[in-house]
């Protein structure tokens, strides 16, 4: 073997270190959590520290180490074919360059990546000292592609970056992580998660839907409306004239009595007209920490929700938006029933208005609410269909039961922890 035979096999030997090298922090870099390292860097463990700095300028770090690959392959790869070639019959050669190619995707690339994404902390702590070394060399490199990128991407209109879902998904571990640890409780982890999903909602998705409003005709006679404010336990209830979606006013409880007292508690004599609040509406797609601030600004805590169309939709109150933070608020003119009644089969009994989020953080169950806010809406999305009375269906880990229905809506089911007898949904 010649000296420059040896020289060139050298070079590959060092080109395959370097790939995987820079494959294995990347991977480990891209998987490890920020909040883990900074509980090691707490704990005086010096590679998490830089680690984290590597993080702090994530762009840069992994631009550096994505090149630092493509650099490893690109050299490798053309002194291969100046080996090979130049020293091999153009069979051998090719076999040799087949068998070299594997060598380096298995041992430069998958191996070293799915080795440090199972052990994304611990391999980024250790890596970390020498792929700062390698980023300050080949960052500047990086920085300046990603500027051209970041240029092209503006000229096609596709400039914006969203760091948001990426931020509240850190908070979220961090927030469990605290959890494991004991230093929080469940009531403290769901109320810091309930204001991240704020972020994400709007009124629609915590409104009270209009099938279950309590509502007043102005044409009701007093002291049926009257009867009414009292057995509804309400506060504001909203009042109609001619149609239900035409809400003149909403009268609140208060004036009511004082009007009720003012005339010697002879409802006959009260001009409800006369005691009505202005209705405020709000759009179903405002975002809830917009509504929370347009309350706080108003200093109402009571508001008529709206469709594009100017149809109600619903209320949403004060008090909703509080209780996707704090969790349910009862007062003694709640209901006791929640909509949610477990059995002693381990079973649930569940109205079919049920919210999911509310389900979650009562059960710490794990339902998916992107595309339905209820439990009936889920049973629905997931089926693909209306179901009848007496069909089941499985997913998510429970056996859904129709138990009751009204015309298109399911009023009632039963929900049964499924047994992991096998994978994927099943329909009974």
């Amino acid at each position: 073997m010649s000296s420059g035979t040896a020289l060139i096999g050298g070079a590959l030997v060092a080109l395959l270190f370097l790939s995987a090298f820079a494959a294995a922090v990347r991977a480990s870099l891209w998987n490890a959590s920020r909040t883990r390292l900074g509980e090691l860097q707490k704990r005086g463990i010096h590679g998490a520290a830089t680690a984290l700095g590597l993080l702090a300028d994530e762009d840069r770090t992994m631009g550096a180490l994505a090149l630092a690959k493509l650099l490893a392959m690109a050299l490798a790869g053309g002194l291969a074919a100046f080996l090979l070639f130049h020293d091999l019959a153009p069979l051998r050669a090719g076999l040799a360059a087949i068998a070299l190619v594997f060598t380096y995707a298995l041992f430069g690339l998958v191996l070293p990546d799915a080795y440090a994404a199972r052990r994304a902390d611990r391999v980024a702590v250790i890596l970390s000292g020498p792929a700062r070394l390698l980023v300050a060399v080949l960052g500047p490199v990086a920085a300046a592609l990603e500027a051209l990128a970041r240029g092209i991407l503006t000229l096609t209109g596709n400039s914006g970056v969203d760091e948001t879902h990426t931020m509240h998904e850190e908070l979220r571990e961090a927030i469990d992580l605290h959890v494991k640890d004991g230093t929080a409780v469940k009531n403290d982890r769901d109320m810091l998660s309930g204001i991240l999903a704020m972020q994400d909602l709007e009124v629609a998705d915590i409104m009270v839907h209009r099938t279950k409003m309590t509502m007043l005709d102005i044409e009701q006679d007093p002291k049926e409306i009257v009867n009414t404010v009292l057995k509804s336990g309400h506060t504001r209830i909203p009042v109609w004239k001619d149609n239900p979606d035409n809400i003149i006013g909403v009268l609140h409880a208060k004036n009511l009595f004082a009007a009720l007292q003012k005339h010697n508690g002879d409802a006959a004599k009260v001009d409800i007209a006369d005691i009505l609040l202005p209705p405020w509406f709000v759009p179903d797609t405002r975002a809830i920490p917009d509504q929370l601030n347009a309350f706080l600004k108003r200093k109402s805590h009571f508001a008529i929700v709206v469709d594009e169309y100017g149809e109600v939709q619903g209320l949403v109150t004060l008090e909703d938006i509080i209780e996707e933070i704090v969790g349910d608020i009862k007062d003694e003119h709640d209901a006791v029933a929640s909509g949610v009644r477990p059995k002693p089969d381990g079973s649930f009994l569940v109205d079919g208005s049920v919210a999911i989020r509310d389900l979650n953080r009562a059960f710490d169950w794990e339902l998916p609410d992107e595309e339905a806010n209820t439990i009936a809406g889920l049973v629905i999305h997931e089926a693909r269909m209306i179901p009848d009375v007496g069909q089941a269906f499985v997913f998510h880990g429970f056996r859904f039961e129709i138990l009751k229905k009204r015309r298109h809506q399911i009023t009632a089911l039963r929900m049964i922890p499924a047994k992991r007898e096998g994978e994927g949904d099943v329909f009974a």
